[in-house]
């Protein structure tokens, strides 16, 4: 057991007795408790703003949908479980008889938790915390159109395409979480799932203190601006770190990426209908501009890919370029084909300055 997990534990543990043994008859919000073999949707449903909705451990096969403002989703720890509804032979064959509904529930999008606000007025102030979301064919937790959402002490376990995930979202706070085993990003934050834009500001969005291990890829950051990723833990990826953008505009950008131990993302990923495969690549920066990246720790990330390396500035499949960049007081080491690899030819230039390391593509960025 790692020193993340045994935190992640003892935080669980200490934050949900303090809840237990509170909530005085005053308290001006509820706390609504939800026992195994009850409905989680049916207590949020029945929350007001502000209230606490507090599932107790066992294991809940639903999806719960948070339209509310204010609301706290919390669990007592990895022990509060969810987990898909068992769906039986005829239920199955009944619902794919069934017209295709003009949109879609969670469950039905694949998804365990799901927070959605409207497109003109956000949801705003919403905590996930202290659960496990585990099997389910889309994602863990998915925002859409959230301000100001906390998720922390969630475990995010062999979800089929996202762990945690947001689109159309400003100010929201990862922390604390376990991204595990999940078919495409731990976390992965955009703009927009569906579209082709230019990248949002996020207007301070935080990803900081996760441990994101033996995805696709740790942490992709999709045509957003103004967000940092630091103080996590990267491992056992096909990649670590991947700040993505294209030829839209504004581009992806202003963002910082420090302090983050990213070791060793050497899992072979089939390539996809945008990128090659991908294997050894520790942070990665496409079609990005005015991006720090900064006090890393970035060892033994090996490959063959395009994108393999410690720290690659990539020349974008879709042209796009990256300009401006900064790669700064990084330690690097074991990293193959090179500790710091710049493909980029932009006339507006990407800085290596003050970088611990031994090889370069090219040479003389060490």
């Amino acid at each position: 057991m790692t020193k993340r997990h045994i935190a992640y534990l003892a935080c669980s543990a200490a934050l949900c007795g303090s809840l237990l043994g509170a909530a005085p008859a005053t308290s001006p919000h509820g706390v609504l408790t939800v026992h195994p073999g009850e409905s989680i949707q049916k207590a949020v449903n029945a929350a007001e703003p502000g209230d606490t909705v507090l599932v107790l451990a066992g294991t809940y096969h639903e999806s719960v949908k948070v339209t509310t403002p204010g609301l706290t989703l919390r669990g007592v720890g990895p022990d509060t479980v969810l987990q898909p509804v068992k769906k039986s032979k005829k239920a199955m064959k009944a619902m794919s008889g069934t017209k295709k509904a003009a949109v879609k529930s969670c469950a039905e999008m694949g998804n365990g938790i799901c927070v959605v606000g409207a497109k003109k007025q956000p949801v705003e102030d919403v905590t996930i915390a202290h659960m496990t979301v585990t099997g389910f064919s889309r994602t863990g937790v998915m925002a859409v159109g959230a301000a100001n959402l906390h998720v922390h002490g969630v475990a995010a376990v062999k979800n089929g395409q996202w762990g945690l995930a947001e689109e159309r979202s400003v100010h929201s706070v990862y922390q604390n979480n376990v991204a595990r085993n999940n078919g495409d990003a731990g976390i992965f934050l955009a703009n927009s799932v569906t579209t082709e834009k230019g990248a949002v500001d996020t207007f301070g969005t935080v990803v900081e203190h996760n441990l994101l291990e033996n995805n696709r890829i740790g942490v992709t950051v999709r045509r957003l601006r103004n967000l940092t990723v630091s103080d996590n833990s990267v491992t056992g990826n096909c990649a670590g770190v991947f700040v993505v953008g294209d030829e839209n505009k504004p581009k992806a950008g202003h963002l910082t990426v420090a302090d983050n131990q990213v070791v060793k993302n050497n899992k072979y990923c089939k390539k996809t209908a945008r990128l090659s495969f991908l294997q050894g690549s520790g942070i990665v920066l496409t079609g990005a501009e005015n991006t720090l990246v900064t006090g890393n720790t970035v060892t033994g990330n090996s490959g063959k890919s395009p994108l393999s390396g410690g720290v690659v500035v990539f020349k974008s499949f879709v042209g796009a370029t990256s300009d401006k960049n900064q790669i700064t007081r990084n330690k690097l080491s074991d990293n193959s084909p090179a500790d710091l690899v710049n493909q980029e030819a932009s006339k507006h230039g990407n800085a290596f300055k003050d970088n611990s390391c031994k090889k370069s593509k090219p040479s003389g960025l060490c």
